[in-house]
């Protein structure tokens, strides 16, 4: 089984809560960005980008969630909202990707979002290679317009997903794995 095969089989999800640093230094952090631009992209079009949220960086988006969280949210106890002030200071890094996906006249939009979530993939693995630890999230800050316009998104763009990563002390469980046999079909 060569390496490839044994890091996909040993991938796993960490929970950003138990991330600590150092996170990727600046020449890991570029070759973390420049692996995840080489996922499949049907026309070259690069229907994505990328929002690093790194250092203070971190605590500026806690400070957009935890504000529009206690305006929407006006009976939220301190503690509630200062998990959303916390949010991206969980992981040392976060990587936010941004699906730019828009009418093309040859690519359909499904094809320049799966261009995204391959790019979300991408840095997992890539990030898991160098020894560190992922998750892929979204939560309520990813579907909300008005955080989304704060972090400088466009009105058609979206967020394929928030890239957490940092090192995990502690192994971390395999979860359950769907059974292919309730998945597979052969035509």
């Amino acid at each position: 089984m060569n390496d490839t095969i044994k890091l996909l089989g040993r991938r796993r999800s960490a929970p950003p809560a138990q991330m600590r640093g150092p996170g990727p230094d600046a020449a890991e952090l570029q070759s973390l960005l420049t692996l995840a631009a080489r996922v499949p992209d049907h026309g070259k079009l690069a229907p994505w980008r990328f929002i690093v949220f790194e250092g203070e960086g971190r605590a500026r988006a806690g400070d957009v969630l935890a504000e529009i969280y206690a305006r929407r949210e006006p009976q939220a106890e301190a503690a509630r909202i200062d998990v959303e002030r916390g949010r991206f200071s969980r992981a040392p890094l976060v990587i936010g990707v941004v699906s730019r996906a828009a009418p093309h006249v040859k690519i359909p939009l499904w094809e320049q979002e799966m261009s995204a979530g391959a790019v979300c993939m991408a840095l997992t693995v890539a990030a898991t290679s160098m020894g560190f630890r992922t998750a892929w999230l979204t939560e309520w800050c990813a579907y909300d317009r008005e955080v989304l316009a704060r972090f400088g998104l466009a009105e058609h763009e979206k967020i394929a997903g928030f890239i957490h990563i940092g090192r995990v002390d502690a192994a971390i469980e395999d979860r359950a794995r769907p059974d292919l046999t309730d998945l597979v079909t052969h035509f």
